[in-house]
């Protein structure tokens, strides 16, 4: 079916107006694509976080972080022990052996340990950050080909408008969905009903404005607004050059654009993600369980502190656990997403062919819409 769809769209420009898929389609596949990446990729992260624990590196005992490759999440420690399933007996020797171990003595679905609450609320945040990501990105390279190129010339992408559309999208859904993570966070730590949580936001809002609603928010978006604005640069500019030598994309380049593009970008904001990990942490201790919230140090501080224990390695610390966990959850999230956005174009193009006179009103409204 992937050879077949490549060969319909192999001369197609999908960005062209006339083969463009609506938001709707671009929702159904940044959704699956969400889905089926926290699918494949929370294995890696279940089994990160019991050999943490096994090796006592936690930086926590109130709270610890778990990710899936999309989002991350602050989950309590209740009364100071992590999960039932991260404590778990069995001594590893590493990734592989823990991955062997775990599925021999527990059962392959405890792979999946924890995956449900995950999914609330990386789904949504995933589905808001591609679909932005594309309109704008749309949006920019239709205005500038207006503005600025002469017509009948070939619509052209500068390499401004994936790190301008990347950065804008991050910071959107990652402000969407901040509130939204910190209810869930304190109705799984305090054990709240929706009342008493309605109760604790008035008290965060009370001590700490409405900004409090996003404490940590900054920290976040140290990180990912700059491996945003890195990753969309890299895998836009991939795709470009393999362009001039092949006119198909296929899943399995899409896979490599992915992969390649978030090991590059997850490279150079390690340094953000180690302060955003210490950050979250001290949150989390400080504000997440407390009645009356407690400002948390602020992000210079935290790379004070970090440089001075540890030297500037510091900074760096885990950046192979990083690169092994980003580099599959980035190539299956935006193949998956190519390549759903690839079958709803492949559609639209063949429903051209069969029915050109039906679709002349459809072609002429298309076109006008990119032209406003």
């Amino acid at each position: 079916m992937m050879n077949k769809l490549d060969t319909v769209l192999s001369n197609v420009d999908v960005d062209d107006p006339r083969f463009r898929i609506r938001p709707y389609q671009q929702i159904v596949a940044s959704c699956t694509g969400a889905f089926i990446t926290s699918i494949f990729v929370t294995p890696l992260d279940v089994v990160k976080i019991r050999l943490q624990t096994q090796q006592k590196a936690m930086l926590s005992n109130k709270c610890f972080l778990y990710c899936n490759g999309l989002m991350d999440h602050l989950c309590p420690c209740v009364n100071g022990k992590m999960p039932e399933w991260m404590r778990r007996n069995g001594k590893f020797n590493g990734t592989v052996d823990a991955l062997l171990k775990i599925s021999k003595t527990e059962g392959v679905v405890s792979l999946w340990s924890g995956l449900s609450p995950t999914l609330v609320l990386a789904v949504p945040a995933t589905v808001a950050y591609f679909v932005s990501y594309e309109q704008l990105r749309l949006y920019l390279k239709d205005t500038y080909n207006r503005e600025f190129k002469k017509k009948g010339t070939n619509m052209e992408q500068p390499f401004w408008i994936p790190m301008l559309a990347g950065s804008t999208a991050r910071i959107w859904a990652a402000t969407l969905v901040s509130p939204l993570e910190l209810i869930r966070t304190k109705m799984q730590s305090q054990k709240l009903s929706y009342a008493e949580i309605i109760q604790t936001l008035k008290t965060v809002v009370r001590y700490s404005g409405i900004s409090g609603l996003w404490m940590g928010l900054s920290s976040t978006l140290l990180r990912d607004v700059p491996f945003s604005a890195i990753y969309w640069l890299n895998y836009e500019t991939i795709k470009k050059v393999y362009s001039s030598y092949s006119s198909q994309q296929t899943f399995t380049f899409n896979l490599a654009a992915g992969a390649i593009a978030g090991s590059i970008a997850a490279f150079f904001t390690i340094p953000f993600d180690v302060v955003k990990t210490h950050r979250q942490i001290e949150m989390g201790e400080k504000e997440i369980y407390s009645d009356k919230p407690i400002r948390s140090s602020t992000t210079w501080t935290i790379i004070q502190r970090i440089y001075h224990q540890n030297g500037l390695k510091g900074l760096f610390t885990g950046l192979t656990p990083r690169l092994v966990k980003v580099a599959p959850a980035c190539a299956i999230m935006i193949a998956t997403f190519e390549h759903g956005q690839n079958l709803f174009a492949a559609f639209i193009l063949q429903a051209l062919e069969q029915f050109p006179q039906r679709n002349v009103y459809m072609l002429t409204i298309r076109l006008q819409s990119a032209t406003i």
